[in-house]
């Protein structure tokens, strides 16, 4: 499932015209990068949460068959219901899986999301979370986590424990039963609320990932992007 809907105003005036998910990344739209990593790792089947500019998303991507996907759509149109909305969105039209990775279209990360879907597939909680110790190098680090599971996940703090020097990193693994019993349909909710409770009740794994994220919801943040995708392999 990746999160595309949102209207991107950090990078206006770019994305008045153009989905924050197709903005150019060396000279290629971020979505052929990130569908390319996907299709690379042996992820299969996709669905596009799409509300501003859906119309350009669904028209560069299509049914997926260039990246030898099998992609879905769901348009949350003009009034959009927030990440855990576009959760219940898809799974009330049917096209969300039995379990599911979560990400954004805004996102590049290192890792492999097809063994973060098995990994989670081991543990009994309803829910996982990857997570990065972050240390706040890259962004305010939110995650306290013993190695194995998250044990508070908070936004916003005005203090942070010293414990909490991980960040979530922007993937996770959910059951779509988990979606159907807290998130109600029709309704605008928001991701980070659940994760907090599910931390709350010891239902979040965690998941440690070794190499930094990058995002392009930002100038500096694609400029970081562009630079690393332009270094020559080890």
């Amino acid at each position: 499932m990746i999160l595309a809907g949102g209207i991107g105003t950090r990078m206006w005036p770019e994305t008045r015209t153009v989905p924050k998910t197709l903005l150019p990344v060396n000279g290629r739209p971020f979505a052929a990068w990130q569908l390319d990593w996907l299709a690379g790792a042996g992820i299969t089947s996709i669905v596009y949460s799409i509300g501003y500019l859906g119309a350009e998303v669904r028209d560069f991507v299509g049914d997926g068959s260039r990246w030898g996907l099998s992609v879905d759509y769901v348009d949350e149109g003009q009034q959009l219901r927030g990440t855990a909305g576009a959760l219940r969105l898809a799974c009330d039209e049917g096209v969300l899986a039995e379990d599911f990775l979560i990400l954004y279209g805004d996102s590049w990360l290192q890792v492999d999301p097809a063994a973060v879907l098995s990994a989670a597939r081991e543990r009994p909680e309803p829910a996982l979370m990857t997570v990065f110790a972050n240390d706040g190098r890259w962004d305010t680090s939110n995650v306290v986590f013993d190695g194995h599971r998250v044990e508070r996940y908070a936004k916003g703090l005005a203090q942070r424990p010293a414990a909490m020097r991980w960040i979530d990193y922007g993937l996770a693994v959910m059951r779509r039963d988990l979606v159907v019993a807290r998130v109600p349909p029709a309704t605008v909710a928001d991701l980070a609320p659940l994760h907090t409770a599910l931390a709350d009740e010891g239902l979040l794994a965690g998941l440690a990932v070794a190499d930094r994220f990058y995002e392009i919801g930002s100038a500096e943040g694609r400029r970081e992007l562009e630079q690393f995708l332009e270094k020559p392999p080890l």
